[in-house]
């Protein structure tokens, strides 16, 4: 289920709920602080940007918990490659994301936990 939105303002806070991820590259749980940030600041204002937050934000959460399993494994030689893959599919994932948000497609990230509904 796509939903589409035509307003501008809420595509954009869409589009930075997905980017503000990327602060996980500077800030310690920044990809799952700013998702969270936007999401409680806009919610009740704008539906779309709601639901896509939300997405974000299950998003970061299901990839911190792969990581951290990854990390784990890291003593059974095949987390480093895992953790390589999971960094990539993070970043590109999280770029299409915001890509789809800006024109207003709402965008469902593939092997995510849905813990915030």
């Amino acid at each position: 289920m796509n939903q589409l939105d035509s307003n501008p303002e809420s595509r954009m806070w869409a589009m930075l709920a997905h980017l503000s991820a990327l602060s996980g590259f500077i800030i310690p749980f920044g990809s799952i602080l700013g998702p969270l940030i936007i999401w409680l600041i806009k919610r009740d204002e704008m539906s779309f940007v709601n639901d896509q937050a939300k997405e974000a934000l299950n998003f970061n959460i299901s990839m911190t918990i792969y990581m951290l399993v990854s990390l784990v494994l890291v003593f059974v030689v095949i987390g480093i490659p895992l953790m390589i893959v999971l960094g990539i599919a993070w970043l590109v994932l999280a770029i299409l994301a915001a890509v789809k948000a800006n024109e207003g497609v709402a965008y469902r990230y593939p092997l995510t936990l849905r813990l915030v509904n």
